[in-house]
């Protein structure tokens, strides 16, 4: 266990280290004050509202291309429905990912800690999340969008192969993105109230999570060897490849009725998406830069997913 001695001694570019226990503690107090239980915070049975959108419009992949300009807002609002039923279906491959990692992380610290303590507080949250984005693309009527058979085995090596530092770049890159995505929509009033209520319950405790990541991050990064650093580095590059492409789920246009090709053309030629996709991942972005995640062949990598810009 990493003793005050031992975090006043380790310190990086943004400074000395916090004392993990310290940190932990802090994070099970805020844990104990704003958790929540979706199936009693969230009414399940209340029908969703005429008009209202399911993700905000400025955040759906198609926004303001020639397509998105041609489309009926009917069709626009259709399309909203089945991104958030394809990032709800992410979310559930990403956590259970994060809960397996986690696992493997606590698995040699000390079992009394308030650490590894947090670390399964943080999966009780996961489950809970996970059970959340399942009910509520069931509640949308819409199908699951699972990510690719490539995609979805390379998590599995993943799993199995991935460095401590690397696991917990996975976790905020697949936190702190839809993290600032949520944070536009629960306030949002044109979103149907199920939708607000589940991204304001995500952003509470995803906060926690994301503390307790960057802290073990930048700790782990200032001890492990080069070689892990380097791996790390590498490894964050291609995740981010494949969270950029498996963002949204190529199946939504056809099942909306749009040309899939096209719409995929017209994604990727989007300055709009471009735009929204840098900005969502820059503060994430730019943590990575200072502790020196952004490196080498792993800076191109991060560039080739267009989640940072040269």
């Amino acid at each position: 266990m990493t003793t005050a001695t031992d975090a006043e001694r380790l310190r990086d570019a943004l400074g000395p280290l916090k004392d993990r226990e310290q940190v932990a503690r802090r994070l099970l107090e805020s844990s104990a004050r704003h958790s929540f239980d979706p199936d009693r915070e969230l009414d399940w049975d209340a029908p969703f509202e005429e008009g209202k959108w399911f993700w905000p419009p400025e955040l759906v992949s198609l926004y303001d291309t020639p397509l998105w300009r041609r489309m009926p807002e009917e069709q626009r609002m259709d399309l909203a429905r089945h991104e958030a039923a394809s990032l709800a279906s992410l979310g559930i491959w990403f956590e259970i990912i994060l809960m397996q990692l986690l696992v493997r992380h606590i698995y040699d610290k000390p079992l009394t800690s308030a650490h590894v303590r947090y670390a399964l507080t943080e999966i009780e949250d996961e489950c809970r999340h996970s059970k959340m984005f399942a009910r509520f693309i069931q509640k949308a009527g819409t199908r699951a969008y699972p990510v690719t058979r490539l995609h979805h085995n390379l998590a599995r090596v993943l799993k199995s192969v991935s460095t401590t530092p690397g696991s917990f770049t996975a976790t905020l890159l697949g936190e702190e993105i839809l993290d600032w995505m949520q944070r536009l929509t629960f306030p949002d009033e044109r979103v149907q109230p199920l939708v607000r209520g589940i991204t304001r319950i995500h952003v509470v405790e995803e906060a926690r999570h994301v503390r307790y990541a960057r802290e073990e991050l930048r700790r782990q990064m200032v001890s492990c060897p080069r070689w892990e650093a380097e791996l790390t580095r590498i490894s964050s590059g291609e995740s981010a490849r494949v969270m950029s492409v498996s963002f949204v789920n190529p199946q939504v246009y056809t099942d909306v009725g749009l040309d899939r090709r096209e719409a995929l053309a017209q994604v990727r030629a989007s300055a709009h998406r471009r735009e929204v996709m840098q900005t969502a991942a820059r503060k994430l972005t730019d943590f990575l830069d200072e502790i020196g995640v952004l490196r080498g062949v792993g800076r191109r990598l991060w560039v080739s997913s267009g989640l940072l810009a040269r």
